[in-house]
Order: C-alpha cells, then sequence, then structure tokens
C-alpha cells in the first residue's frame, strides 16, 4: 500500500471506534444545539483577500515526522491570525500528523475568529459532523480517497450543517470532481501516495478548473513570488505550513511572508 491507502484503512478502523466512544445519535443530537451559530466563511474570506495564505498548524507529517512537536494549539493559530492569514487549516489526524479535534477548539476559545478548516482524511459523514462540533468554518474532501458519489453525498451533509468544503484534486482522472461545484477548488502539489511535491501541478491544472471556481493551491509553497505568480493563474488560496511551522516563531514567519508578497 503506499501512504494514502495506509492512512485510509486506518481511518475506517478509527471512526468506527469514536462511534463506539459517541454513538452517532449522540453527536448529532450535540450538532444540532449549536447550528443556530453560523461560522465564517472560508471561500469569501480567501475571494476577498489580498493575500489569501491559509497558515497551517502542522506539528507532524508522515514523511518527515515531527516539525514541530511542542507547538501549542492555543498559541500558534492566533498569532496566526494576529500577522494576517486569511483563514487556517488544522491537522486533526492524530496517529500520522499529530493533529486532535480539540486543537481546533482550543483555538477558537483562545480567540481565533477567522475561518478553520478541517483538515483530516474523511470518508464517513461522521466526521463532518466532528468538525462542525469543534468550530471548523470547512472541511477537506480529497478526491483521491472516495468515489464522486460518495463525495457528493459528503459535500451535501456538509452543506446541511453549514460547512463548506475545500474538495482537493491532484490530477486531471479527478478534474471531473469539480462538477459538484464545491465551494473551493484545491489542487494539492503533493503526490499523496509518494509524497513527492512539484508546485508545477497547480499550474498544469488551473486552467482546466471551472473559471469562476475559488481556486487553492495545497503544499509545496515556500516563496512568495510562487504566490504572486499563482495568483496570476488564478489562485485565491495558497495553504502554507511547513514553511512556518519549521521556524521558531511561525507567526512571524508568516507576518514576513505576507510583506514580501
Amino acid at each position: 500500500m503506499d501512504i494514502l491507502q495506509e492512512i485510509v484503512v486506518h481511518k475506517r478502523i478509527e471512526v468506527e471506534r469514536f462511534k463506539q466512544e459517541l454513538s452517532e445519535q449522540d453527536l448529532h443530537r450535540r450538532v444540532e444545539a449549536i447550528l443556530d451559530f453560523s461560522v465564517p466563511s472560508m471561500s469569501r474570506a480567501l475571494a476577498e483577500s489580498a493575500s489569501g495564505i491559509i497558515a497551517e498548524f502542522k506539528r507532524r507529517s508522515p514523511s518527515k515526522g515531527w516539525i514541530k512537536e511542542e507547538g501549542k494549539a492555543e498559541e500558534i493559530p492566533l498569532s496566526y491570525q494576529d500577522n494576517g492569514a486569511t483563514a487556517l487549516s488544522i491537522l486533526t489526524d492524530e496517529k500520522y500528523f499529530g493533529g486532535k479535534d480539540e486543537f481546533i477548539r482550543t483555538a477558537r476559545h483562545s480567540g481565533v475568529q477567522i475561518p478553520i478548516l478541517y483538515k483530516n482524511f474523511i470518508i464517513d459523514e461522521y466526521q463532518l459532523f466532528q468538525a462542525r462540533l469543534c468550530g471548523a468554518s470547512a472541511a477537506l474532501l480529497i478526491a483521491a480517497d472516495l468515489t464522486r458519489q460518495e463525495c457528493k453525498s459528503l459535500l451535501q451533509t456538509a452543506h446541511e450543517l453549514g460547512l463548506e468544503v475545500l474538495l482537493e484534486m491532484h490530477g486531471e482522472e479527478e478534474l471531473e470532481y469539480a462538477e459538484l461545484e464545491p465551494d473551493m477548488c484545491g489542487i494539492n502539489n503533493r503526490n499523496l501516495g509518494s509524497f513527492i511535491t512539484d508546485v508545477n501541478n497547480s499550474y498544469r491544472l488551473a486552467e482546466l478548473l471551472p473559471r469562476d471556481a475559488v481556486k487553492v493551491s495545497e503544499s509545496g509553497i515556500s516563496n512568495p513570488t510562487t504566490v504572486r505568480e499563482l495568483r496570476e493563474a488564478g489562485f485565491r488560496g495558497f495553504l502554507i505550513g511547513e514553511t512556518f511551522m519549521k521556524t521558531p516563531d511561525p507567526g512571524k514567519a508568516l507576518c514576513d511572508f505576507i510583506a514580501a508578497i
């Protein structure tokens, strides 16, 4: 198995364990109690932003191990907000990325008000309820994880919960998923099977996406010049994690990056 297949196999086991710990009925009841409270729109924030930076709180990766094991959810996300991030992405997968749903909840309690992306490998609607419960604004759906019908169903459930969807695609064979009209179309520059990164993937696929889509380039972005060039290619969102997280002060690194744009 490649890394993505391994993660998805584990995720199916993990979700079933979650359902044993908190039943679907109880989870639904908790989410229904907060549906009157809206969350900020990520797609609108990106469309209106001059920088479009989605700063990611990412402590670990399967390919590189720990990036910032000591990183605190009550500090770094708020620092990102204070230093100009348009939105945040917070990893919630624990086994492979060292994340937790609690990190989003903690970030919100620390004062984060900008949109937050629930970054995980979503293969079951249960996870969308988890995303809404912890305070996310949007959820990531990965085309490589899902059939088109599964993706369509999850997209509908997300919208019923008041969540937006960033639909991630990697190759031309997945671009048909954009016809499902997600709130944002993401192009991942990292192959999730091999974890090889090539930012040219975004340039190559940009013109094949719907013209009016809110386009997001993900992974492998480490240079402000690349952001300027991607904006010219039609992108409005730029998901950046390791470039900031590997520094002593991720918030300051973000501030300096935006100034250079």
